[in-house]
């Protein structure tokens, strides 16, 4: 199989916003305790977070970080994790149907962003709360002094403020299963006026209105409308959902559903265009993808224990065993990011740790990557610049997901200083290596700096890492690309994920 693909250095699509790389982590399962926080552990810090976790989130250069749900958020009390932490409510959490003992809260979880080196960005309950708590909140992170909140946040041993400058209004409104749940008109009212008290407080604050939980609601996409047209003058992002999976066991199936994202994506950049339009608008509003990943591993049987469970504490949830195949389809979906930033400028994996997560643990025990880690990391290192527009040439199939999918799927990212430029690409053929011509015009004194390569072989799919085998699945050297007369020519190895970096004068 050949494919052609043709990258010119002057023909763009945007700037990549770094939050692109962002992550999402939840009061849920064990994303926060045993995944990050465990006092216990015998890496924890005088803080109580696990070193062994934060060495593997700090490999992932995280911008920003949403936090602390999510479901959870709907029927949160920020109140509840302040102040002295043997004096804190216990709580029963009904998004997940557990206990939430609030030994971590706003303080500890900026503690540790801090020291992870990540900016955080804070959800306020828009569920059971509204306007008043949000804006207390707010106060509370970011007021220097001389306040209520901002007083009581410096008696808790933290003098400087937060000045958080990402805000949340609320968490999937559109659904049903939402504590709080409303309809778009009376949310997008709710978003408007409490956009506006929190913007009130200055320091560049951005606000995300919710967007639809995913776009096989029955409300999408005129949520999205509806929404907007109440608080697009005050919002500065629209967040967008979807997690995926393969049940079916059909590759090129699941393949295909980054090619259904791409249209998700651009009926709601439609959507905005709509309401700007309509509007008259003088301001832009972009998408914030702020929940994506796999998950359908374990999603009947999670479903069927949280239903069912008495309230237990920090509970296994969601712990996906993520493969190869998994691995080559976030490759896949995060090149779709990149072909899409000129409207999606922030999106977060969901969630970090534990969690259908990059990241695993063992309370007591070890921490590991999973499979999916690794094309993160690599896009999260690489795939901030400027993205371009690659021009494919390729063989396609049709697929129930989508009609006309090409086999090669490429994403190309030139460094913001112009020196260096990252190729990711996938061959999602299960069967045939990919004969691969990139031409790359524009650029002088091509040379191949790093070359990575995860799979080959599809009857490789189904192996993942696991605490017991934790590298079964890891990106290796690769050796079949190479610059011919100054164009990178190879081939890309059947069912297979790579990164190729090349210096540029």
């Amino acid at each position: 199989m050949k494919a052609r693909a043709t990258i010119h250095r002057d023909y763009t699509i945007a700037r990549i916003d770094d939050r692109l790389y962002s992550a999402f982590i939840e009061h849920m399962g064990r994303a926060i305790y045993s995944g990050i926080y465990e006092p216990d552990h015998p890496t924890a810090n005088a803080h109580g977070f696990r070193q062994d976790v934060l060495d593997l989130v700090r490999g992932l250069k995280i911008p920003a970080i949403r936090y602390p749900g999510g479901n959870f958020v709907s029927a949160y009390k920020w109140e509840d994790g302040i102040g002295p932490q043997d004096e804190r409510p216990v709580r029963l959490d009904l998004a997940w149907r557990s206990k939430e003992t609030n030994q971590v809260g706003i303080n500890e979880f900026a503690h540790w962003a801090k020291d992870a080196d990540i900016e955080m960005m804070l959800a306020v309950n828009l569920g059971t709360r509204g306007i008043e708590e949000a804006r207390n909140f707010v106060e509370y992170c970011n007021h220097p002094s001389g306040t209520h909140w901002s007083d009581l946040r410096r008696s808790h041993g933290v003098e400087d403020p937060y000045g958080v400058k990402m805000w949340c209004l609320g968490n999937e409104m559109d659904g049903p299963w939402q504590i709080g749940h409303m309809e778009a008109t009376e949310y997008g009212r709710l978003a408007n006026e409490t956009s506006k008290a929190v913007k009130a407080f200055g320091g560049g604050i951005e606000t995300v209105v919710c967007g639809s939980s995913n776009d096989q609601m029955p409300t999408y996409p005129n949520w999205e409308r509806q929404v907007l047209e109440e608080c697009y003058e005050n919002v500065d992002y629209i967040s967008l959902h979807k997690y995926f999976g393969n049940s079916s066991r059909n590759s090129l199936n699941y393949f295909a559903k980054i090619e259904e994202t791409g249209r998700y994506i651009q009926s709601i950049a439609g959507v905005i265009d709509y309401v700007k339009a309509k509007k008259r608008a003088k301001n832009d509003i972009y998408i914030c993808f702020d929940e994506w990943n796999v998950w359908y591993h374990n999603r009947e049987q999670d479903s069927k224990n949280w239903h069912s469970w008495d309230w237990p504490e920090a509970p296994a949830l969601l712990e996906e065993d993520y493969n190869l195949e998994d691995a080559i389809f976030v490759g896949g979906l995060l090149n779709e990011f990149i072909r899409r930033s000129d409207r999606v400028k922030i999106a977060c994996i969901a969630q970090l740790v534990n969690v259908i997560a990059p990241i695993r643990t063992l309370k007591g025990g070890p921490a590991w990557a999973t499979s999916i880690y690794y094309p993160y990391q690599f896009a999260s290192l690489y795939g901030r610049g400027t993205a371009l527009n690659v021009a494919v040439d390729a063989p396609r199939y049709d697929a129930e997901a989508a009609q006309d999918v090409s086999y090669l799927d490429v994403a190309a990212v030139l460094a913001p200083d112009g020196k260096s430029i990252t190729v990711f690409a996938i061959n999602r053929n299960p069967d045939e290596a990919m004969e691969l011509d990139l031409s790359l015009h524009g650029f002088n004194g091509l040379t191949l700096v790093e070359h990575k390569v995860m799979g080959g072989n599809s009857a490789d799919a189904r192996i993942a890492n696991t605490s017991e085998a934790p590298d079964k699945v890891l990106p290796r050297d690769g050796d079949k690309l190479a610059i011919v007369d100054g164009a990178v020519k190879g081939e890309l190895p059947a069912f297979s994920y790579t990164m190729a970096r090349f210096s540029v004068s």
